[in-house]
């Protein structure tokens, strides 16, 4: 896991689409679950929105916490 990509879940906002400009960790799960079942975008973003839906899938919000405190 790189520790970078976590640091950007809490920093980057959404550049398109229904929740533009929301920062990416607050993507709603039904979203992420959508992006799931039609196919991630190509590059980071999808790298991201994936990592961020096995996140929200088993549990693991609580690991970005204390990343969001520190932004």
């Amino acid at each position: 896991m790189n520790p970078q990509l976590l640091q950007d879940l809490v920093t980057m906002q959404m550049p398109f689409g229904k929740y533009k400009g929301r920062i990416i960790c607050d993507l709603p799960e039904s979203y992420l679950v959508w992006f799931h079942q039609e196919g991630f975008p190509p590059g980071k973003l999808g790298e991201m929105i994936a990592t961020l839906y096995e996140i929200k899938l088993n549990g693991l919000e609580y690991l970005l916490e204390p990343l969001k405190k520190r932004k």
